[in-house]
């Protein structure tokens, strides 16, 4: 039952697929233009004018352009001649979307879309932008008298503009032309008026003849007047023909039109027609050529099922060892996983903390160091500046000393040896202060008592190793002040200092 049922519900979804696919195919009426846009093989848009075309579903969708004719009313108002005198122009246009390849193309990628009456307000601006150019290069009697050259100007220029978005001018009816100025009424004054003119010259000629030929002359008078108005009656004639033959040809254009929009109708209808039937025949072609490919494929598919299923074991079975073998490689990576974070790691991190110890203790060394260093820097300035401080305050003495001696520099000296001598006899003294001498045996030569004695010899001797103080003074380069340097009563008083110990 399983087999039937499959071909059964196989067999459906081919009825509906084949239904689906019959109806995307879609038929052009004559009187419209079949727009596919979507994929359509590099173009924006694919036009059929006439027969039908299969729409792609998903990738492709339709729309219709409607190719019945629109009538538009352009009545022109105070629109400037070459003249530059304003006139009215109304005018009614009959367009309609072109057949033509190229301009199918343009109306489907520019009105695609519209309704006729956007469409009707998109030509208005170019039938009325056009009118007024083409007023723009024409004189007012080119615009009255010339009605011909004047329709083929509006023709060529707007038909040329309505092909920019696809359009096609059928038609064109131009009714009375009016001014403001009165200049078309005033052409026709003066044509009347020309022709009165004439007819009173030829009647001043006339009279010129003698009075014999009076009454002949009365008689081309009365002739020239008839002909006059007989002109007159005919130009008012021709003009009111020509605006029944223009009124007319409008007309018969229109029924013309129609009659070929009728037959061009027909035309495509029968062609449409025979091209559905042509298609239901290939429809139905096509159903059995894919019943045919269905029973084939069905088939094929019993076939390639069996197979794959074979094939669908060994891949199972393919998968398993390949699972096995990932678990394998997992179960090993974990192990390598657990042996680098119980080793490495730790290792790692030891390394770390050594780095950070070893970078923050020499960072305390250098911290120290420049402690010790803005210390001794400190300490040398302090020193130099109190030193600084004293020759700067000794200089300042020693400028009040010269000062208070009158500027003169050996008695500022003086004044300084004189505050110095007490400390210098001191250190004189204590030169032989301390020498201690526990016996002296001095062997006298007999030569008895006196200032040659050894005794007195050997005192005076000690004594001359103590320097004087003329000694002490030339060896620091300066002289000993006279009062000072008296050698006769520094010999006296050796001499008197030895009489006494002799004693």
């Amino acid at each position: 039952m399983t087999p039937i049922i499959i071909i059964v519900v196989a067999a459906i979804v081919i009825t509906f697929t084949i239904i689906a696919l019959v109806s995307r195919y879609k038929r052009c009426p004559s009187d419209k233009i079949l727009v596919v846009y979507g994929k359509t093989g590099g173009s924006s848009a694919k036009c059929i004018h006439g027969g039908g075309a299969f729409i792609w579903p998903v990738i492709q969708d339709f729309a219709f352009l409607d190719l019945k004719p629109l009538s538009i009313e352009a009545n022109l108002t105070n629109a400037l001649s070459r003249q530059n005198i304003r006139v009215d122009v109304p005018c009614r246009f009959t367009i309609a979307i072109s057949t033509e390849p190229d301009s199918m193309n343009t109306a489907a990628e520019r009105l695609l879309g519209l309704s006729s009456e956007q469409i009707q307000e998109l030509a208005k601006d170019i039938l009325f932008g056009q009118l007024r150019l083409v007023i723009a290069t024409m004189t007012i009697e080119e615009i009255n008298s010339d009605r011909d050259k004047f329709l083929d100007n509006i023709s060529k220029n707007v038909d040329s503009e309505l092909k920019k978005i696809g359009l096609k001018l059928i038609n064109v009816n131009v009714t009375d032309i009016k001014d403001e100025s009165g200049y078309i009424e005033a052409l026709g004054k003066e044509a009347a008026a020309k022709a009165i003119n004439e007819a009173k010259i030829s009647v001043a000629e006339q009279e010129k003849i003698g009075e014999t030929g009076k009454a002949l002359a009365d008689r081309e008078k009365d002739t020239q007047i008839a002909e006059t108005h007989r002109d007159r009656d005919v130009k008012i004639a021709i003009t009111q023909k020509d605006k029944e033959i223009s009124i007319a040809t409008a007309v018969k254009d229109e029924t013309i039109g129609k009659a070929e929009a009728q037959r061009d109708t027909r035309v495509k209808t029968s062609e449409a027609n025979a091209i559905a039937i042509q298609g239901e025949n290939e429809a139905k072609i096509s159903i059995a050529q894919s019943e045919a490919n269905r029973r084939e494929k069905e088939a094929e598919a019993l076939r390639t099922a069996l197979a794959s299923e074979k094939v669908q074991q060994a891949r199972a079975l393919e998968e398993s060892y390949i699972a096995e073998q990932k678990a394998e490689l997992a179960r090993s990576e974990r192990e390598r996983s657990t042996q680098i974070a119980n080793i490495v790691v730790p290792a790692e991190i030891a390394k770390q903390r050594a780095i950070i110890e070893a970078q923050a203790m020499a960072e305390t060394i250098r911290e120290n160091a420049k402690g010790e260093a803005d210390a001794i820097f400190a300490k040398m300035e302090a020193e130099a500046k109190g030193l600084l401080e004293i020759l700067t305050k000794q200089a300042e003495g020693y400028k009040a000393v010269v000062e208070a001696s009158g500027g003169d520099p050996n008695k500022a000296f003086q004044l300084l040896l004189i505050e110095k001598l007490p400390e210098l006899v001191k250190t004189q003294v204590e030169a032989v202060k301390n020498i201690k001498i526990d016996k002296i045996t001095v062997w006298d030569s007999g030569t008895g008592g006196g200032e040659n004695s050894s005794t007195a010899n050997f005192v005076s001797g000690m004594m001359k190793t103590v320097p004087p103080l003329n000694d002490l003074f030339n060896m620091a380069g300066l002289n000993l002040p006279t009062y000072l340097n008296g050698p006769e009563k520094t010999q006296s008083k050796i001499e008197e200092s030895n009489d006494k110990k002799d004693s």
